[in-house]
């Protein structure tokens, strides 16, 4: 089997738009979560919610590109450029190799309303422009970047709910060691304009704490009501750890273990039984035992049940090893179909600049998250192996286990 390395990361986020902000931002515990009173005007029942920007495009991409791609693909952009450029993979080298994509992506609201509004209005699908079907598609993302960046390549889309980002860098690490390709690009994304959580709002899984949005999302917190919706885009380079070696690339770590299951059991409560499996066979792919793991990027969304099913999958499976747990939710919201590869680029920020990043509002653990080692502040840390959890809607558990390279 090859080795799978990370040598390339980009980053488009609540917390920062660029790997240099979003360092600061985790090293520095700030929020991006905002009070956004459109969405109170329009019937949500929170106003919260991870703030960002929409990147400026006129003049980087022609009219064609730009028109086929709606704000999660726009945002794909962002951190996949930049992921190119950290690997030190250009243009040339992409026209001359079969690199692929294989990108995480749970929906595209926005283009299927903005197209159903028109055709109501003017009883007219002619009115709908050219590119809203390409913008509407699920494959949205990888359908376009693939063309913007001409890969040959693997080229298709995961959606698995809030797992779509890590399953995408299971995917693409499964694909690698086994030969079938030496380069992948890889991430996840999701849109965060009015419509994408309309109906998740609905559900009353949003917290209210609406007069201090940057204390709202408190992952494993006694006090916590609920998730904050958030989105963004996050990038992975990912390579055959020899070839990329050979080329001079930046080894930025190493995956070594991917995991995953299905609950088979409820499509919104968590089960630690599943949870356990995907742990349990992300440990035996890397060869490690589970006191080996110095830090936990954990999936805890600051919901009641779900940080509870967690937690108790951690113990379970840690309790008397105790690593260093945080979930950089607490900071970002939840980053939806994104966060399974947003928390893998910020595990890797960690890892490679020496410290962990605090669960910020983490003031009172309850009855399962008390036994849990939360990092509260900003910890200086030297460690070499992390693992990053993603559950999603349905049941889907994807885990990751990446390795500093030495």
């Amino acid at each position: 089997m090859n080795r799978v390395a990370i040598t390339g990361i980009g980053i488009y986020s609540s917390i920062g738009k660029n790997l240099e902000e979003v360092k600061s931002s985790l090293y520095n515990g700030k929020s991006g979560i905002i009070f956004d009173p459109e969405r109170k005007k329009f019937g949500y029942q929170s106003g919260l919610t991870g703030k960002v920007e929409n990147p400026e495009l006129r003049g980087i991409l022609d009219h064609r590109s730009r028109s086929c791609m709606p704000q999660q693909a726009e945002f794909a952009y962002m951190s996949t450029s930049e992921a190119l450029m950290t690997a030190g993979l250009t243009r040339e080298y992409l026209d001359l190799t079969d690199a692929g994509i294989i990108f995480g992506n749970d929906g595209s609201a926005l283009p299927v309303i903005e197209a159903l509004d028109t055709i109501r209005e003017t009883k007219d699908t002619m009115m709908v422009s050219s590119g809203s079907v390409f913008q509407s598609m699920n494959s949205t993302v990888s359908l376009n970047l693939s063309v913007i960046f001409r890969l040959k390549g693997i080229n298709f889309t995961v959606s698995a709910a809030c797992a779509s980002g890590a399953h995408a860098i299971g995917l693409a690490y499964s694909m690698i060691r086994h030969g079938y390709q030496k380069t992948i690009i890889c991430g996840g994304t999701q849109e965060v304009n009015l419509y994408c959580v309309a109906n998740f709002d609905a559900l009353g899984a949003f917290s209210r704490l609406e007069s201090s949005p940057a204390e709202a999302s408190r992952p494993f917190d006694r006090k916590r009501d609920g998730l904050v919706p958030s989105g963004g885009a996050a990038t992975v380079i990912l390579e055959d750890l020899d070839y990329a070696i050979k080329r001079g690339a930046p080894i930025l770590a190493e995956v070594v273990g991917y995991g995953f299951s299905s609950d088979g059991t409820h499509v919104s409560v968590p089960d630690t039984n599943g949870q356990i499996r995907a742990v349990t066979m992300a440990l035996n792919e890397a060869g490690l035992d589970p006191g080996k793991i110095d830090y936990i990027n954990a999936h805890a969304t600051s919901t009641p049940l779900g940080d509870q099913a967690e937690a108790m999958t951690l113990n379970r499976i840690f309790g008397k090893y105790r690593p260093a747990v945080s979930s950089t939710k607490s900071m970002t919201g939840h980053e939806l179909s994104m966060c399974g590869a947003s928390e893998v680029v910020y595990s890797v920020i960690m890892l490679n600049n020496s410290f962990i990043a605090p669960n910020i509002n983490f003031e009172e653990p309850d009855e399962f998250s008390s036994p849990l080692n939360i990092i509260t502040q900003t910890t200086p840390a030297e460690f070499d192996v992390c693992l990053s959890n993603s559950f999603g809607f349905g049941g889907t558990n994807s885990c990751l286990i990446i390795k500093k390279v030495h």
